[in-house]
């Protein structure tokens, strides 16, 4: 295999965005928060409710002492509110077991609520400088172009970590910056749409490239659309919510204009059901 990590280092060290968790002394804390928050959302959408956030609380233990309501309304409008309670939940477990300080061991990281493979090894990696894999989606897309020569990724697997792991330098620095030059070439450059081979460092040793950009298929699973499906009425009850007084809404009053009642309703169910809301009395609220 052609060394990719030696271009991969100097590409990114002349053209990395700079983004708030790259930059020196963020801690460990606020590349947890940032990587949730990052999971499905724009970059340009999630810096200022990090900022925010931080601000507000600066540690496990500051978000832990307070109430899973007030994360989910600080939460706003970045989607996949269940990323808040799980956020809140392993700061609680954080501060209970690790006292306050977030986790390095990629098992213990792992045993967190809401914490997967990606995450865990991210925290590792880009908090704490230990060497491990790190694949996102624009990394698996890299890697399918690069390695394999393949328009488009397969499905999500363990052999991706196999497979970034063997392109992964000795020093647990150069590692850690491969790790992100590899997403961020994935998210600038070598893009789902487009690949800018003009301004990719590994394009001489691109097999993609080298076998003439052939169209291998595309198994990405495609989101549904958001405008009428059940996310968004779940978004306009939680946005409800986050809005009232205490937090509180009589059932009869949350939107009570939405088009379909039965998905409103439907909406309602699903929110309880996941622990985003509590109904009792006739009411909905933020839970507690």
């Amino acid at each position: 295999m052609p060394d990719l990590a030696t271009p991969l280092i100097a590409w990114y060290r002349d053209n990395a965005r700079d983004l708030p968790w790259r930059r020196p002394g963020f801690g460990a804390w606020g590349v947890l928060v940032s990587e949730f928050m990052l999971q499905q959302t724009p970059v340009t959408r999630v810096i200022p409710r990090l900022e925010a956030w931080l601000e507000r609380w600066p540690t496990p233990t500051a978000l832990a002492t307070d109430a899973p309501a007030e994360a989910v309304r600080q939460w706003a409008n970045l989607g996949y509110p269940r990323r808040a309670l799980w956020l809140h939940r392993a700061a609680v477990e954080i501060r209970d077991r690790h006292d306050g300080t977030v986790p390095r061991d990629v098992g213990a990281l792992l045993a967190l609520s809401g914490i997967g493979d990606y995450t865990a090894r991210a925290v590792a990696v880009f908090a704490y400088g230990d060497r491990h894999p790190v694949v996102d989606t624009n990394t698996r897309r890299v890697l399918a172009r690069a390695v394999e020569g393949r328009s488009q990724p397969g499905p999500p697997s363990k052999r991706d970590l196999a497979a970034m792991a063997a392109i992964l330098p000795a020093s647990d620095a150069d590692a850690a910056i491969v790790n992100a030059a590899t997403m961020e070439l994935g998210a600038v450059v070598c893009t789902a749409r487009t690949a800018r081979c003009d301004a990719c460092p590994i394009a001489h040793a691109c097999a993609w490239r080298a076998a003439g950009y052939p169209d291998t298929g595309d198994e990405r699973r495609r989101q549904a659309r958001y405008e009428g499906s059940d996310r968004q009425a779940r978004g306009a009850v939680l946005r409800a919510l986050r809005d009232a007084v205490d937090h509180t809404v009589p059932l009869a009053h949350i939107v009570p204009d939405w088009p379909d009642p039965l998905q409103r309703d439907r909406a309602i169910d699903s929110l309880v059901a996941d622990g985003l809301a509590e109904a009792s009395d006739g009411a909905l609220r933020l839970p507690r």
